[in-house]
């Protein structure tokens, strides 16, 4: 017996120096590299708040973080926030960091569109879609779509219901929007209504499931593939609602090859293209446009109904304008602190949080740090929008002031110091068209209504490649007399 409670004893003092001598080493919250598990033990309780973690990560190295994984589990990465890093790895050296084998694994859903493709596959896509957006009906297009659902959608939606959730709204308005734009077709997902449309919810359980493939090591959710649970059971069934949505639509489209809409410029780009690359192209375009505009609305209402003093400011900024006639892309334009208001928002809250790139040779990285070829680099632009060494000490706060010159003009920043639109030869080509919408909705919104959220409403972003709210965003509305 003795003998036990003094083994016993001594294990207790040899765990307590251990753990001594631990602490006395880690004066930050850097996670510790354990051997087989690697650092794995810090990464799980921090799983439901991954980008603020990434953001703390960064923030006490420098800028730049090995993270190590399990052994034989492939999850090695490094994370990094730099802006010189970013610039050398979206520019300065973009050939030496296509998408890649790794990157297809991962987002095996979108097939053959944009987000996939390298070289003169991506190159062609790039023109096609570019083209579109300069073609000189677009505008014109894009105006009537946008105020068509706002007038005619959106806004008896609001005025049937004083506490909504916004983005619930916000995503069903832009994606009817994109499915017009791309597909020609509108679901009317916005409805009094508020319809179920299985390929609009679908997204949501997509952009889940890519965030964890991000996290897991790709045995196991491979397991969780072939044996059709979890998450990947909810990716399988929303490739199911893509395929049942989009396929119709493209069948459609083989009639309609004079038609004005991003499918048929493709069809015509593309002659000889099957139904499954052009419904990989819609899925790509239709991801970009519901999203990332859905989520950059939603957080810019949270923002500005927490900031009061911004609040007001856009306010007497829109009550300038003439609201007897349609407001449009033209009229969107000229209102400047609306627009910092959104820079703003797209600084704290990017919708594509992260993006995984991995060099096809080594590499050395401005921060000094030498990479292997095909080593999985996260690139953080939620991280990069909250350094103080970027932004300065006011990083975390709410400052529309901050995109808006002396002379009254917005101020451009680099992209690579601001890569909510990526940065280098892929950035976002919807850049202009994103930003003319959003006005547009938010302008016609703020006009008409007041906003609060309901009080007790948590707000905290979901675990997803998408910036998104958890909870959704419930509001109470309260209608203005104008």
């Amino acid at each position: 017996m003795a003998i036990i409670e003094i083994t016993l004893l001594s294990l207790s003092i040899i765990l307590l120096l251990f753990l001594r001598s631990a602490h006395r080493r880690r004066p930050t919250s850097l996670p510790t590299n354990w051997p087989v598990v690697g650092m794995l033990p810090g990464l799980l309780p921090n799983s439901h708040r991954i980008q603020d973690y990434i953001t703390e990560l960064t923030a006490e190295s420098g800028g730049t973080f090995d993270w190590k994984g399990p052994i034989f589990s492939n999850m090695d990465m490094l994370m990094t926030s730099d802006p010189a890093n970013i610039h050398h790895i979206f520019s300065r050296n973009f050939s030496n960091y296509p998408k890649g084998p790794e990157f297809n694994k991962i987002f095996q859903i979108l097939g053959d569109g944009i987000f996939n493709a390298d070289f003169a596959a991506w190159e062609l896509h790039r023109r096609t879609t570019h083209s579109f957006f300069t073609h000189p009906d677009f505008s014109s297009k894009l105006e009537k779509t946008v105020w068509d659902k706002v007038e005619n959608e959106l806004l008896p939606v609001l005025d049937h219901s004083m506490d909504v959730d916004l983005q619930d709204i916000f995503q069903r308005l832009s994606f009817d929007t994109i499915c017009k734009l791309v597909l020609e077709y509108d679901p009317c997902s916005l409805s009094v209504e508020m319809p179920r449309i299985p390929c609009e919810k679908a997204f949501n359980d997509m952009i889940d499931a890519l965030l964890y493939r991000h996290l897991l090591p790709e045995c196991v959710w491979r397991l969780q593939k072939w044996m059709g649970v979890g998450r990947e059971k909810k990716l399988q069934e929303a490739s199911r609602a893509f395929d049942e949505f989009i396929n119709p639509c493209v069948e459609r489209s083989k009639d309609e090859t004079n038609g004005f809409s991003m499918l048929a410029s493709f069809r015509r780009e593309f002659q000889t293209a099957s139904t499954k690359f052009l419904r990989d192209t819609a899925l790509n375009l239709m991801l970009a446009g519901r999203d990332t505009t859905g989520a950059t609305l939603t957080w810019l209402f949270w923002l500005i109904a927490t900031n009061p003093s911004s609040e007001e400011k856009i306010r007497r900024e829109i009550a300038g304008e003439d609201w007897r006639r349609r407001f449009g892309v033209e009229e969107s334009r000229r209102l400047v602190y609306l627009h910092g208001a959104l820079c703003e928002t797209l600084r704290l809250y990017p919708p594509v949080a992260l993006e995984h790139k991995a060099p096809a040779r080594p590499d050395d990285l401005p921060c000094g740090k030498r990479i292997k070829g095909n080593a999985r680099v996260i690139v953080s632009f939620y991280s990069v929008g909250r350094m103080e060494s970027v932004w300065g000490w006011d990083c975390l706060e709410f400052k529309p002031e901050r995109w808006i010159s002396a002379s009254g003009r917005i101020k451009h920043e680099a992209s690579y110091k601001f890569p909510a639109f990526n940065a280098g030869p892929r950035t976002c080509l919807g850049k202009e068209m994103a930003f003319a919408q959003m006005k547009m909705v938010a302008a016609a919104v703020l006009h008409r209504y007041r906003i609060e959220v309901v009080e007790g409403h948590v707000v905290a972003p979901r675990d997803s490649i998408i910036l998104q709210m958890k909870d959704g965003l419930r509001v109470s509305l309260s209608k203005i007399s104008n």
